[in-house]
């Protein structure tokens, strides 16, 4: 069961690590086109380009500071260790789903299984947090059964 643990992880690092890299890449490309703009004689479009990029800069370093947040988020997990209640780093067995409590990168196929991993703060792992094998949780008015936590 740990190593169903270790591999979701491991997924949820490639999600973080693929998005950095794409980000990474945007900010050099924002970079080199705002070092590139040159001084033209239509001043005003000339700023209005530079600020736009500038703007453009900005999200990207919000993204960038968004993907650090969920690497220490990750970092937290030890996937050798086993919960007997819910909390970050579970791995929930319901009776209507598979789910790693860690950060949302969405579905998740492994060994033929399909796992949601999703943040501590979604409306789902909230109604799961704290609960134990065997508990009854409604959410969105359904009910499922907790299957088993690791």
């Amino acid at each position: 069961m740990n190593t169903i643990k270790q591999k979701l992880l491991e997924h949820c690092y490639g999600f973080v690590s693929e998005r950095l890299e794409t980000i990474k890449a945007k900010i050099t490309e924002l970079q080199d086109s705002l070092d590139s703009e040159t001084k033209s004689s239509a001043g005003d479009k000339h700023e209005t380009g530079r600020a736009m990029i500038q703007i453009e800069r900005e999200k990207s370093g919000q993204q960038l500071a968004e993907l650090q947040k969920l690497t220490r988020v990750l970092n937290k997990i030890d996937w050798s260790k086993h919960h007997d209640k819910i909390a970050l780093g579970s791995v929930v067995i319901t009776s209507k789903g598979q789910y790693f409590i860690a950060i949302s990168a969405g579905e998740i196929i492994l060994e033929n299984e399909r796992y949601f991993a999703i943040s501590q703060q979604t409306p789902m792992a909230q109604a799961l947090i704290s609960k134990t094998k065997g508990d009854l949780v409604s959410f969105r008015e359904t009910e499922l059964r907790i299957i088993e936590v690791f």
